[in-house]
């Protein structure tokens, strides 16, 4: 299958997360993106996913913050097959006190074969390929 056609699979389920620093970032892409994002059941963990709720005006379902569990909730959906993309802004340049919870998660995401985006471009070039399930 060639990427192309495997970007243009159906999924149902989006994991939106964003670092302290990137949390504006994630409001503005999602508000960019709302059409789209509406169409997918979205999941964001604390701060991020009350944000979009609250600014952007998406449902998403609320998980823990990342360093509360959070990651952890959505390595767990991914290992369980319950997600089927996770965009995550990272901030490269600040350190992270749960840096160990953030690495679980990505390798999750590369082991499950997870659609991961964590950029901006990256993620919008994502989202304009991949279609709702249903």
């Amino acid at each position: 299958m060639t990427v192309d056609a495997e970007l243009e699979e159906r999924i149902t389920r989006i994991a939106l997360v964003a670092h302290d620093q990137m949390k504006d970032r994630m409001i503005d892409w999602a508000k960019a993106h709302a059409d789209v994002l509406s169409k997918f059941e979205l999941f964001g963990t604390g701060t991020t996913g009350g944000r979009i709720a609250n600014e952007v005006k998406l449902r998403i379902t609320p998980l823990k913050s990342g360093p509360l569990g959070g990651d952890a909730q959505i390595g767990a959906m991914i290992a369980e097959g319950k997600l089927d993309m996770l965009i995550f802004f990272i901030d490269p340049m600040s350190a992270l006190p749960h840096d160990v919870d953030v690495k679980s998660l990505l390798r999750l995401a590369t082991l499950y074969n997870t659609i991961l985006a964590i950029n901006e471009a990256t993620a919008s070039r994502v989202l304009n390929h991949v279609r709702p399930a249903g």
